[in-house]
């Protein structure tokens, strides 16, 4: 199978940039489940843009550098925010519905943590069901676009390190091989597992992006959706891409708490909009930990608050109450958590909502450049499974669907100025797939079994608050399941659930030692052995490669 862009994933990152690639050539999206079912379509609160006269770039840019905690890169936090009032217009023009104000029509612009000013584009409190949606319906009206659902990457193909490249014969063999055995120089495609079939096919491409989303399912309790394997960061880690900052793993500190809701987010809009956080006897508990900006604090401050006060008690959960605010107000802002919360029983017009902290966002992924070009030529990473350096030790609130946007347009721009460079490596051969003497695997229970145990490790040991022996213990729990995965790999035909357990176990392994190597608290990564910011010494990025 050939195609001029390979694009893995369907989130906004992928389907706007498949969009702008559609006018350069054919596109094929590649998207494990359905199209939908992304993270994107689970995002509540917005987009961080400045499109009011009391706001401006300065202050968005300065809010975003606080927030990350000495560690964003303030040439690429600038290239974003600045880009932001386009991106947001270019939506509009696909399509999608922002709430807009009934006097002269402005943005109806919310407020959520960590932010100086109302500065968030949203569509009522279901944004990303919304640009999901419109993306969605673009890409299937695009003939120049193919989506094939239900399809997996199992890893990349590149042209490795030979002494003879030009021979177009110097693409990575398929022989059940990760990725070469020196790093790879330039992506041609990647192997691609039909799920339905159990085929996998060898998809070639002028150029790649891994646009996969997060990693929130290394961990038990997590806001992400089931896709969220950390597909994008293992494999391009495999295929000897760099990776950075994995301790920055940002935990929500408010997912609805109930034995029926599945990874349902309360909106930090709430708290934006006044909705304060009260243990079981209704006592608000913020201006402890963070006395001037209480429930609009940064997330990491809140989860941590939040996790404090559940390990001081020693109950489950925590309350969100918004009741007092007018019960007209909280139907027509957040008529999605109305409605979720009412089917489980809890009207948030007249009680509090129980919460509890749950694993949200990376901070770090993929190492790019400001064009999401990756150390492989050829191979580009945008949205969460990139790290761009914008979002340093801990992101600010709504920023996510910002960059996603704007990364996906400044890959447009590189692959369009570098088009005919695509072109000349067009020539290369790649040998199919050869499943070896692998046979199917008859015991679900051998993936399943690790699944569970790894993310129950995650989440005691490396989740809110750390310690370097909590970290050192589950280091040396995961080597008997990381080769164990890897002896699967070779005996049993592949399936979708190996593949996600295969990334999940790589990604918490790289979580782990990234969180090792950091000894100080910042952002995101919070250990009881170092809980002072140490500038001196760690203000740098956390870098890891299969080198």
């Amino acid at each position: 199978m050939k195609t001029d862009f390979l694009v893995v994933g369907s989130g906004i990152a992928g389907l706007s940039l498949a969009l702008k690639l559609s006018t350069l050539g054919r596109v094929t999206v590649v998207t494990k489940k359905a199209k939908d079912d992304t993270s994107t379509r689970l995002a509540q609160g917005g987009i961080a843009c400045v499109l009011s006269q009391d706001d401006s770039f300065v202050l968005h840019e300065y809010d975003t550098l606080y927030a990350g905690d000495g560690l964003c890169h303030e040439d690429v936090v600038r290239n974003i925010v600045r880009q932001g009032p386009e991106r947001i217009l270019e939506l509009e023009t696909l399509g999608v519905n922002f709430s807009r104000t009934g006097e002269g029509n402005q943005f109806e612009l919310g407020r959520e943590g960590g932010h100086s000013r109302r500065r968030i584009v949203h569509s009522g409190d279901f944004t990303g069901q919304e640009i999901e949606r419109v993306l969605v319906e673009r890409a299937i009206e695009n003939h120049s676009i193919e989506v094939l659902e239900d399809f997996m990457v199992v890893d990349l193909i590149t042209l490795c390190k030979l002494e003879n490249p030009e021979s177009g014969e110097a693409a990575q063999k398929p022989e059940r091989k990760p990725s070469c055995e020196t790093h790879g120089e330039r992506c041609l495609g990647a192997y691609v597992l039909d799920s339905k079939t159990g085929n996998i096919h060898t998809l070639l491409a002028k150029a790649t992006y891994l646009a996969t989303g997060g990693a929130g399912k290394v961990y038990l309790y997590t806001s992400n959706p089931d896709v969220a394997s950390g597909d994008g960061i293992a494999i391009a880690y495999r295929a000897g891409a760099r990776i950075a900052n994995l301790e920055f793993v940002q935990f929500h500190p408010t997912c609805l708490y109930h034995p029926k809701a599945k990874n349902f987010l309360i909106s930090e809009a709430l708290r934006g909009e006044g909705a304060r956080l009260i243990d079981e006897d209704g006592n608000s508990f913020m201006e402890k930990y963070d006395p001037l900006n209480k429930e609009l604090a940064n997330r990491d401050v809140v989860a941590r608050a939040i996790d404090t006060e559940l390990k001081r008690t020693g109950r489950e959960c925590v309350y969100l109450d918004i009741s007092h605010r007018p019960r007209e107000f909280i139907i027509q802002r957040f008529p999605n958590i109305y409605r979720t919360c009412l089917k489980f029983g809890i009207d948030i017009t007249k009680e509090p909502i129980p919460v509890v902290p749950a694993a949200h966002y990376m901070c770090g992924g993929i190492v790019t450049n400001i064009w999401a070009e990756t150390d492989l030529t050829g191979l580009f990473a945008l949205g969460e499974t990139a790290c761009t350096g914008f979002h340093g030790a801990n992101r600010l609130a709504s920023n996510s669907l910002l960059e996603g946007l704007v990364m996906a347009h400044q890959a447009f721009e590189r692959t369009r100025n570098k088009l005919d460079y695509f072109k000349s490596l067009a020539h290369i051969q790649v040998a199919p797939w050869d499943v070896g003497g692998a046979v199917d695997m008859d015991e679900a229970v051998l993936i399943s079994h690790n699944w569970d145990v790894i993310r129950r490790l995650m989440w005691n040991y490396v989740g809110i608050v750390r310690s370097s022996k909590r970290l050192d213990l589950a280091r040396k729990r995961m080597e008997p399941i990381l080769k164990e995965i890897d002896q699967h790999y070779w005996d049993y035909i592949i399936t979708r659930d190996f593949l996600e357990l295969r990334n999940i176990a790589l990604t918490a392994q790289l979580i782990i030692e990234a969180a090792s190597w950091r000894q100080e608290s910042r952002g995101g990564h919070y250990t009881l052995d170092f809980p002072v910011k140490d500038d001196w010494n760690w203000r740098r990025d956390t870098l890891l490669s299969r080198a």
